[in-house]
């Protein structure tokens, strides 16, 4: 029973891509790219968010934050370059096997 919750979300997912086969996958790609750019969007407002509220900080602070932010857009474009991935494979799916 503790494991229902996660097949439950699981279960979209997988019926998308069973059901819809190719395109399914194309627009799971759609979705992870959206995932991806605002992710990146939402680290970028909490950086600005951080800077303006607390004003300038010191140079650790500072690095710490920035470091906080690097980590968080290289996530973010591995998500996009994962989502891209997945779209072009669903095209080449589409078009050479549908």
């Amino acid at each position: 029973m503790p494991l229902l919750p996660i097949f439950l979300v699981g279960m979209f997912p997988m019926l998308l891509i069973g059901l819809l086969g190719f395109a399914g996958l194309g627009i799971f790609g759609v979705l992870l790219v959206c995932v991806g750019l605002a992710s990146a969007l939402e680290a970028h407002s909490d950086f600005i968010q951080e800077v303006i509220v607390h004003g300038p900080s010191r140079g650790s602070e500072r690095d710490t934050h920035a470091s906080d932010l690097h980590s968080a857009i290289r996530f973010a474009a591995l998500v996009d370059v994962a989502g891209v991935a997945l779209i072009i494979a669903a095209a080449f799916g589409l078009f050479y096997f549908g």
